[in-house]
């Protein structure tokens, strides 16, 4: 039998060049099976059920629900790639009970008035900026933080967004979801598309050479966590005693819409959501209706921004 580690290594290359995995996926896979690895240091069959057992029970004692979870997908998928490549005898995990009840936690929003005065407050800063440099950053945290609320993308999409994703003739963005699964959202607020536009304007020679839409200040990709940062200090400056983080503005976006009452079809849809517990009630829906919602029912059509 060949060594762990070596299995692991063809594992996760077969995961990159053959599956073509994102980045994010195959770095979480790494990490728990490199766990696994580590925990079967003294075994002498890294197959065994037994093995397998203990470092599931071991996984229960050191984590929460949600990260355990995710461990033992990894190596579920390991191991059944494993059976593929006839590396393993006998497949353990259909022998262990997997099974355990989970936390139901509901999703954390972000209240509408606060939405509200977190964009009036970006917009009062930047009719207030001491600098040119204050004032671009302005520009473009505003544009950040709209298409957030605008569109519900994930942070990690809306910050690997490339400049031909955005097309501002007919209002729409091409998002690149989990799983390099593709949907187009239309952009329905005019305060959100002019934000865009300008941005796009004022940052034009650095989004050419960066390569992607959204740049940080020495013209490179900008990052989740600068985002993160950006959303503290405007929530700070608002005086917005609530902790608010980029998902929060993706729960908001399909709380509020669902309390418009927009069928919850569209908004998975809009969302890009692929779980069982989503895809079950999951239908197709033409862009001419996506376009529809957004123009006629989102929430920021109902803002009064004071924009300075």
């Amino acid at each position: 039998m060949d060594t762990l580690n070596s299995c692991i290594t063809e594992y996760l290359e077969h995961c990159e060049y053959r599956k073509r995995l994102d980045r994010k996926t195959l770095k979480a896979y790494r990490t728990d099976l490199k766990q696994y690895e580590l925990f079967c240091s003294k075994a002498t069959d890294y197959t065994a059920k037994d093995i397998v057992d203990s470092f599931i029970t071991d996984l229960h004692k050191n984590y929460k629900a949600k990260t355990v979870k995710r461990k033992i997908a990894s190596l579920k998928a390991f191991f059944r790639f494993l059976e593929y490549k006839e590396q393993l005898n006998e497949n353990p995990f259909p022998k262990i009970d997997i099974r355990f009840r989970e936390p139901k936690l509901l999703p954390k929003t972000i209240p509408f008035h606060s939405i509200q005065t977190l964009l009036s407050t970006l917009y009062t800063h930047k009719e207030q900026a001491a600098s040119e440099c204050q004032l671009r950053c302005c520009i473009r945290d505003i544009a950040v933080i709209e298409l957030l609320f605008a569109t519900g993308m994930r942070i990690s999409e809306l910050c690997s967004l490339k400049p031909s994703d955005i097309d501002l003739e007919n209002n729409s963005i091409l998002i690149y979801g989990k799983g390099s699964k593709e949907r187009i959202l239309q952009l329905g607020n005019q305060d959100v598309i002019n934000a865009l536009n300008i941005y796009r304007e004022t940052y034009k020679s650095e989004i050419a050479s960066c390569g992607y839409f959204f740049v940080n200040r020495l013209h490179h990709k900008l990052s989740d966590q600068s985002v993160r940062f950006m959303i503290n200090h405007y929530a700070e400056l608002a005086g917005i005693s609530q902790h608010i983080t980029p998902h929060m503005f993706r729960h908001s976006f399909a709380t509020l819409l669902l309390e418009q009452d927009v069928d919850i079809r569209y908004i998975q849809r809009m969302l890009g959501h692929s779980s069982i517990s989503t895809t079950e009630i999951y239908t197709h829906v033409s862009n001419t209706k996506q376009k529809d919602i957004l123009v006629h029912k989102h929430p920021r059509n109902l803002m009064e921004v004071n924009k300075g």
